[in-house]
């Protein structure tokens, strides 16, 4: 098999596994998926500036300010309309800030936005535990009234 082939088949088995993860996922491990496309975006963004690949920076910019556009639409403003907002006001600035980092070849912005996602995100996480936890408190409970 070439090398074009390999990569091809590669790339294909990448969206296998993201779809197949996709639809066995929860909406929380939805909205983890996409901060990590972030992250994983960001970082591709950074090395392809780094190397002076000008499209493929720009592409991987792009993609990540839509992921970003995605976590904007799914934020459920039903509730805590103060934390809604303040998520919404973070996922503009570091669009905005990816877009600066794309015009200025500034990785030290790609860093910052780094950073910001791996904040939310590590919160995010956070929430997965206590669910977690409280889901497990649960069924010890029930299994001691059984």
């Amino acid at each position: 098999m070439n090398m074009a082939a390999m990569q091809s088949a590669l790339d294909q088995y990448k969206k296998v596994g993201v779809q197949s993860g996709i639809e066995s996922a929860s909406p929380h491990r939805l909205i983890q998926m996409l901060m990590e496309g972030v992250l994983e975006k960001v970082s591709s963004a950074k090395g392809f500036m780094t190397r002076g690949e000008v499209g493929k920076k720009g592409e991987s910019i792009s993609w990540a300010i839509s992921i970003l556009d995605g976590l904007r639409v799914s934020l459920d403003r039903s509730i805590d309309a103060e934390l809604v907002h303040n998520l919404d006001a973070l996922y503009d600035y570091m669009s905005h800030r990816l877009l600066e980092a794309n015009l200025n070849n500034d990785t030290a912005i790609l860093d910052e936005v780094t950073g910001l996602m791996r904040d939310v995100k590590a919160g995010w996480d956070g929430i997965a535990q206590e669910v977690v936890q409280i889901e497990e408190a649960k069924s010890k409970v029930a299994q001691k009234g059984a």
